[in-house]
């Protein structure tokens, strides 16, 4: 159903290629009509992520792709869950502790590291937000373990965020404005200037907010970003960027899915979850919302970076990259709904729920400095690079969380929320401070040489040198307790890339990885007395184009597989230990396809096996065996597709399609999340050479689907309802 105060309307600016290179931005953004091919296939453009010897697509012996602002807005990505979504292989969800999580190639959470311009802060788990997709030229995405790159916890993947960044010589302005249903209101601007031969400045910002993107009741959300920089390149060898990126966001009685009732209560029972005991997904609960009056979910952060490139002379380059990083979350919900069958006080069944209040004070600095060499050795190409990394980190959490006995029930169907618990004694021995303090030392190599010039080696390693003081207090009492761990990694990785014939190549790569067995800055003192977990992958692919542009495809069938996660001891199942194994096998597919001037075809399928190889759970006091069971929130399949068809040179007609398959919600695989397909479609009309509307409709079917799985397992985050927006784009 659409709100009445809103025309169900559709929404996407359509803006013009955007391309960057290490030091300088891409063109501005302006409407266009469908012409090209889809970039995150484009094969011939250097990648961050991929490896610091700019490698292009091509030359990289991994799976890459790259979402550039054009096609997020062609696709109508409006935010950072939507985008990911968009990835081949990859689904995304909005939980509240973690904001557009990603499951990707069979694994999630803190094995999906996420950057900003190539930084790693911390784990996804902890700094990823649902950020404004406005403020970014494009969006990498490394397929495979990647901690050769960027350390620890890039077992699945490394989604690396490209802000955008002036551009020497150019003057333009960009402006979206868009209102669509459920009262969503979005602006966004972008200008940049040049304020001499030698220096530009560009500034972006971006407004939005809503009474809720999922049309939930209570779930006002709000986001913003402002993000500037300034680029100096006095000659073609020294270039200067100095950057800074804000963003904050609120989401009042923050969303925390739906809960699953028994199938005999239920008033609309639909068939989009089912679980043990006749647990169902009830249609009538769609819009209900069970957290406290005042509670919410925020981030305010900020960051400070710069970044130098000099070209020494001979072929060798130097780059330096300082970053500072400092942000303030909130996590003020309930976190679990446990249903009670009707009785006399509650006619309809109620919910016991537990009710936290966590608190981020997070604050962390970086320093990257990388040499680099092309040149040629023994008659052979060789291009080389050396680095070494440092950062530290200072974060405190206040975890105040209450059992269930303490908060009164609320009723199933007609929840009047509460006040936010307060007065003493509500969280006692829940109520306690972490602090962290992590220094982290890193020194990487990467070498590839051209053994002919079709045939391309490449080699990396990096040792990390990680020291962590972890300390928890329980406020209630006063009681300390301190663990000060150190960790040695050492990654490494060996490809190859093979030209079989002009515009096809052939890539196969070994490479490891290592990730904690949960995130190092939340991690309990029990987890940070345990190991890395390591983890391996073996993939092999082929990347191909025409030269005309109008056709691209790329392939790849892959194995990872991770050790030392964590299981139960089978002589004590209340003991948790290391010992478990999980992998995943699949293949993967995208393409795009220009048949004809006016027509544009793209689309990525992917199909993953993933499993728990061993592993044990305590479930009363008793170890059970969950080897063979499908890890949670990873679908077999997922397809997307699109395709743009331009009538008469200014009108573009767009259909889009993503679809996932069937995943569990829980590691006993009991309760089961239905598979969906979204269909989307748009109409672009540019009406002058420097403005478009675009009026676009989201899941035109109203399909009722479970998107991700929350916490608990019995909560499922239920996609939005049926949606659309009008967008007015311009660049001048």
């Amino acid at each position: 159903m659409f709100k009445s105060s809103t025309v169900a309307l559709l929404a996407a600016v359509v803006t013009t290629p955007c391309r960057a290179q290490s030091t300088a931005a891409p063109d501005a953004p302006g409407p266009i009509v469908v012409t090209g091919q889809r970039d995150s296939l484009h094969l011939d453009t250097a990648t961050d992520a991929g490896s610091r010897l700019r490698l292009t697509a091509r030359e990289t012996p991994a799976s890459i792709e790259v979402l550039s602002q054009e096609e997020l807005q062609l696709r109508g990505l409006r935010t950072a869950r939507e985008t990911f979504n968009d990835v081949a292989g990859a689904i995304a969800g909005n939980v509240p502790g973690n904001p557009a999580v990603v499951s990707l190639r069979g694994f999630s959470g803190n094995t999906v590291s996420i950057l900003q311009d190539g930084v790693r802060v911390s784990a996804s788990t902890v700094v990823q937000r649902d950020t404004n997709s406005w403020h970014y030229d494009r969006v990498e995405v490394l397929k495979g373990p990647a901690s050769v790159m960027f350390g620890e916890g890039a077992l699945a993947g490394v989604i690396n965020k490209v802000t955008r960044k002036p551009v020497l010589g150019e003057r333009h302005l960009d402006g979206l404005v868009s209102v669509g249903s459920f009262d969503t209101v979005f602006a966004a601007g972008g200008i940049n200037l040049p304020v001499s031969s030698t220096l530009a400045v560009r500034a972006d910002a971006s407004y939005q907010r809503s009474d809720s993107l999922y049309d939930v009741d209570n779930n006002q959300s709000f986001s913003a970003g402002l993000t500037g920089s300034v680029i100096f390149r006095p000659s073609d060898a020294l270039s200067l960027l100095i950057a800074v990126d804000h963003f904050e966001d609120r989401y009042d009685a923050t969303y925390q899915g739906l809960p699953l009732i028994p199938g005999q209560y239920a008033r609309d029972p639909s068939d989009a979850v089912t679980g043990a005991a006749g647990l169902v997904a009830d249609k009538a609960l769609r819009r209900r919302n069970y957290n406290p009056q005042g509670g919410f979910s925020n981030a305010d952060e900020t960051t400070l970076r710069s970044r130098l490139d000099w070209r020494l002379g001979g072929g060798w380059t130097f780059a330096l990259d300082l970053t500072g990083y400092t942000a303030d979350r909130a996590f003020v919900l309930t976190d679990s709904q446990s249903f009670a069958a009707p009785n006399a006080a509650f006619l309809n069944g109620s919910f016991r729920q537990s009710f936290q209040d966590f608190r981020h004070d997070h604050q962390f600095w970086n320093a990257r400095g990388v040499v680099g060499n092309d040149s040629h050795v023994g008659g052979l190409r060789n291009r080389f690079s050396l680095g070494v990394e440092y950062n530290y980190t200072d974060f405190k959490t206040l975890r105040q969380q209450t059992t269930a006995a303490a908060l009164p029930p609320i009723d199933a169907f007609d929840p009047r929320p509460f006040p936010v618990p307060a007065g003493p004694g509500i969280f006692g021995a829940l109520d306690v401070m972490f602090n962290s303090r992590l220094n982290q030392t890193s020194v990487f190599a990467e070498d590839g040489v051209n053994l002919t010039d079709t045939w391309l080696l490449v080699g990396g390693m990096r040792w990390d040198h990680i020291e962590l003081d972890r300390e928890t207090v329980t406020n209630a009492t006063g009681v300390a307790d301190r663990n000060r761990p150190t960790y040695d990694p050492v990654s490494w990785r060996i490809g190859t890339t093979y030209d079989v014939a002009p515009g096809v190549a052939l890539y196969a790569q070994y490479t490891t990885a290592v990730s904690p067995v949960s995130s190092i800055l939340l991690a309990s003192i029990a987890n940070t007395r345990f190991e890395l977990t390591s983890g391996r992958a073996y993939e092999v692919g082929f990347k191909v184009s025409d030269t005309s542009g109008r056709l691209s495809v790329t392939g790849a069938a892959y194995r990872i597989e991770q050790k030392d996660i964590l299981t139960r001891d089978p002589a004590n199942p209340t003991l948790a230990v290391q010992g478990g194994r999980q992998s995943s096998q699949g293949v993967e597919l995208t393409a795009a396809i220009v048949p004809v001037k006016a027509l544009r075809l793209s689309g990525g399928v992917s199909y993953t096996d993933a499993n728990y190889d061993e592993l044990g759970e305590g479930v009363a006091g008793v170890r059970v065996d969950r080897a063979g069971n499908r890890p949670i929130n990873v679908p077999s399949t997922t397809l997307n597709a699109s395709a743009l068809y331009t009538l008469d040179g200014d009108v573009t007609l767009g259909g889009f399609l993503r679809h996932a398959s069937a995943f569990y919600t829980d590691t006993a695989n009991t309760i089961e999340v239905a598979g969906h397909t979204v269909l989307d479609a748009s109409i672009a009309w540019r009406f002058t050479p420097q403005a478009s509307l675009t009026l676009r409709g989201r899941n035109l079917t109203d399909a009722f689907y479970g998107e991700y799985s929350g916490y608990p397992s019995t909560n499922v985050y239920i996609g939005a309802p049926r949606s659309a927006e009008i967008a007015l784009s311009t660049h001048f």
